[in-house]
């Protein structure tokens, strides 16, 4: 057998070889059970945009999204016209579906209202960065309020209410103009709105109280807490004179006098002797000598 015989029995048995294995894949393959793949064919009206709570509803902040029929979800919508013109009642992100323990009826209208159970009181405070915990206090967050009064003797602060649900942060104005200045941020990749200067409390009615009276005698403070920290904070409160307690008085430096000289003493001179000179005295017809100290 030269050597091109060689080489052609070579290739001939390599593409045996190729077909035999393409069959046997073929037929594995063929075998396989036909897997049906779960197609969504049912719609659920979900966010277009994140929202926050109170707003009304309309065409744009709504739209259909497909959704598995196995997997359905309570309370939600499948047609755009029965959420138009309602009221949400918490907030919900981009893409999420909207349920109806998440919007208010139409008889009750929009804005914040309807979001208010019954026995408790939207209260609105004034804050600013610092007391705004720096911009952190979002819609659904928990926090305490501290007020301090400052008076000519001595100044307190104390946590007057606790545990208050924040129900919206900033103005309507505010919150419309924070939507555009963000979405207008991420596209030009620059820094979002500045934050707001408004914070509406979820508080009882003798919370709304406490929260007033401490607005007009002194400042108040809001302490961001862990939402699944339930407790209410109980304090007595801190006093001027209380802030310091437990350090060592400070010490007094003892400052020496300086020393001065002693003056001289003085100089006695020892007085001179008296003088003495003897003096003739005649009465009638005596004559005597008496002697006379000066």
């Amino acid at each position: 057998m030269n050597r091109g015989t060689r080489h052609l029995l070579v290739v001939l048995i390599a593409v045996l070889t190729a077909g035999v294995a393409s069959f046997g894949v073929y037929r594995a393959v063929t075998r396989i059970p036909v897997r049906e793949v779960e197609v969504a064919h049912t719609f659920v009206v979900v966010a277009s945009h994140s929202l926050p709570p109170g707003v009304r509803l309309s065409k744009t902040d709504l739209r259909l999204a497909a959704w598995p029929a196995s997997s359905p979800v309570p309370g939600s919508f499948s047609k755009i016209e029965s959420v138009v013109d309602r009221a949400l009642l918490a907030s919900v992100v981009e893409n999420e579906p909207l349920v109806q323990n998440k919007l208010a009826s139409v008889e009750e209208g929009a804005g914040l209202p309807p979001s208010i159970p019954p026995g408790m009181r939207a209260m609105s405070v004034k804050v600013n960065e610092v007391i705004g915990v720096a911009g952190f206090v979002d819609p659904g967050m928990k926090v305490d309020l501290v007020v301090t009064i400052r008076k000519r003797e001595e100044t307190t602060a104390r946590t007057v209410v606790s545990n208050v649900q924040v129900l919206t942060s900033g103005t309507r104005y505010e919150q419309e103009k924070t939507r555009v200045e963000s979405s207008r941020a991420e596209s030009l990749n620059t820094k979002p709105a500045t934050p707001p200067a408004v914070v509406t409390l979820l508080v009882t009615p003798q919370d709304a109280e406490r929260i007033a009276l401490a607005q007009a005698e002194g400042q108040i403070m809001l302490v961001l807490r862990n939402p699944l920290d339930q407790e209410p904070t109980s304090t007595t409160g801190v006093r001027t004179a209380g802030l310091f307690v437990g350090e060592a008085p400070p010490v007094t430096p003892v400052v020496r006098a300086a020393s001065r000289p002693k003056p001289p003493e003085p100089i006695v001179v020892p007085a001179a002797p008296p003088s003495r000179y003897t003096v003739e005295a005649i009465r009638a017809a005596k004559r005597t000598e008496e002697e006379v100290v000066q």
